[in-house]
């Protein structure tokens, strides 16, 4: 477990919810996020209080998504936080808080994944694309995943098949299913083009495909 720093008007620790990979979170307009941003940047620690408490499900979800273990995601959480607030003079203002921090949790997670691993073993996530174009998406509307999910066999079947996606698609389609980010937003969250979200949500799709092949589940 890592260490967790208290944020400012805060308390030591956050109350972070009660949640599970893949429940999905409603994020905040950019004109919301500003003001409060502007007022937390003045020494306004209330401010910067609702913008954790709007934005902690979104940010605790990736990071359990990304590192598996429900106490290692609250404090990496945590520290995503107070890196935000130490780093409030570099945010966007036109840009909505939630990628922002979002990247700055994924930072974190990704420094604590290598970590882990031998030099060797460790994988690159944001890898230039193999044939540098660009695929459109279908509309996720149309998909019927929300159809197989309700049965908690295929929910699991699904969420297995996720976990076996390569570190990168993985990531990119928790953003964008679960935490619903726009493919500009994923692109700010992970640093990569546009393109390039677009692109690994497309080969991710297709790679769940093959794994659900005989499962009766579509991705």
């Amino acid at each position: 477990m890592v260490a967790a720093h208290a944020l400012p008007g805060i308390g030591s620790r956050v109350s972070w919810p009660a949640m599970k990979q893949g429940e999905r979170v409603l994020l905040a307009p950019p004109s919301h996020d500003a003001s409060l941003a502007l007022s937390a940047a003045r020494g306004d620690r209330r401010a910067f209080a609702r913008l954790v408490d709007e934005n902690k499900r979104s940010v605790y979800g990736l990071c359990l998504r990304l590192l598996s273990d429900p106490e290692e995601a609250k404090d990496a959480a945590q520290e995503a936080f107070t890196r935000a607030y130490a780093s409030l003079e570099s945010y966007d203002l036109e840009q909505a808080f939630a990628p922002w921090v979002l990247r700055i949790a994924r930072n974190h997670c990704l420094d604590l994944l290598r970590r882990r691993l031998p030099a060797r073993a460790r994988v690159e996530l944001d890898a230039e694309e193999e044939d540098g174009r660009h695929h459109e998406l279908a509309d996720t509307t149309s998909e019927p995943a929300d159809e197989a999910i309700q049965k908690a066999q295929t929910r699991v079947a699904l969420e297995r098949a996720v976990a076996a996606l390569p570190p990168n698609y993985r990531e990119v389609v928790h953003l964008f299913h679960v935490e619903q980010l726009s493919y500009k937003e994923i692109a700010a969250t992970m640093g990569i083009p546009l393109g390039t979200v677009m692109t690994w949500l497309h080969r991710a799709r297709a790679q769940l495909r093959t794994l659900l092949e005989g499962q009766e589940v579509s991705p």
